[in-house]
């Protein structure tokens, strides 16, 4: 009679990563409750329709051991100009243990080898992507808090404002490849059912200049993504945004846009963290970054 000895469960390293599909929306939302962050089932909802989620099942059976979601740019069905990985999480339990690496590797250098990528790092994150050829080429800063209108100008200013409409998209879609380098068609054409509220700004002579969007995020409301030509544009899609909701306000702002920091912050809004905004294959985002002001999310890029 032979008698085994007890069977050595695989390396988590070894396991399997497939794609994720919608039905894993639960088992997401659970693993980013699992690190400490908000369920954020919404966005996950959006991130796994516009892009495509890969994950490693838990060998214990409980959900997700680790996953992330990667969103394309341009001709996806080709090479992508652009592809932006995100919600890269990995379970407590199974931390520490060279599966976010794994994972990683997996995702930058088979599914995308030789696509330009970006993502958004937090200070914690940023070590191990740096490893794997990630640069820093921008940051991002966080902000939060219940938006202070002035108390003389709570309407938009000069700057016409108003709800966007169906007829408005194409003209948003052409905007939004021009300010941001690449094709976004299929996230724009899903924001008028993710976003509460979309709004476009034109100049005098009727032309749309900018175009921004509010989103349910748990307890706060997202501004994102912000497109404005300039300054005076960009406050009075933020104002006009701020008024439709009693939650507190979210967004990303790139630092570089000091002016529209400043005025948020004196409007009650305040710096929770910073991001480094990543790239790897590309000297820094493509596109026009000045009237780029905070993207959808920083998870899509």
């Amino acid at each position: 009679m032979i008698h085994s000895g007890p069977v050595t469960p695989p390396l988590l390293t070894d396991l399997p990563i497939r794609a994720l599909t919608p039905d894993d929306l639960r088992h997401c939302a659970d693993l980013s409750q699992d690190r400490g962050w908000p369920r954020e089932d919404h966005k996950w909802g959006l991130l796994l329709t516009a892009g495509t989620g890969y994950g490693v099942d838990a060998p214990d059976g409980r959900g997700l051991a680790a996953a992330c979601v990667v969103t394309a740019y341009g001709d996806t069905r080709a090479k992508p100009d652009l592809a932006a990985i995100g919600m890269v999480l990995v379970a407590d339990r199974f931390a520490r243990q060279g599966l976010g690496r794994r994972l990683m590797q997996y995702v930058c250098d088979d599914v995308l080898a030789g696509v330009p990528l970006t993502l958004h790092a937090t200070p914690y994150g940023r070590p191990l992507y740096e490893e794997l050829g990630f640069d820093t080429t921008g940051r991002a800063e966080m902000l939060r808090g219940a938006f202070l209108p002035h108390p003389e100008r709570t309407g938009s200013g000069d700057v016409p404002v108003r709800p966007a409409t169906a007829e408005d998209l194409i003209q948003i879609i052409r905007l939004d490849t021009e300010v941001f380098g690449t094709d976004r068609t299929h996230m724009i054409t899903r924001l008028p059912a993710f976003t509460d509220r979309l709004l476009v700004a034109e100049d005098g002579s009727g032309a749309l200049i900018g175009y921004a969007a509010i989103w349910p995020n748990m307890e706060t409301h997202v501004i994102g993504p912000l497109i404005a030509r300039d300054t005076a544009t960009a406050q009075a899609l933020v104002t006009a945004l701020a008024a439709s909701t009693d939650r507190p306000l979210r967004t990303d702002i790139d630092v570089r846009h000091e002016e529209l920091v400043a005025w948020l912050k004196e409007r009650g809004l305040e710096s929770l963290a910073f991001n480094a905004v990543m790239t790897r294959e590309i000297p820094g985002l493509p596109g026009d970054w000045t009237r780029r002001w905070a993207p959808l999310t920083v998870a899509a890029g």
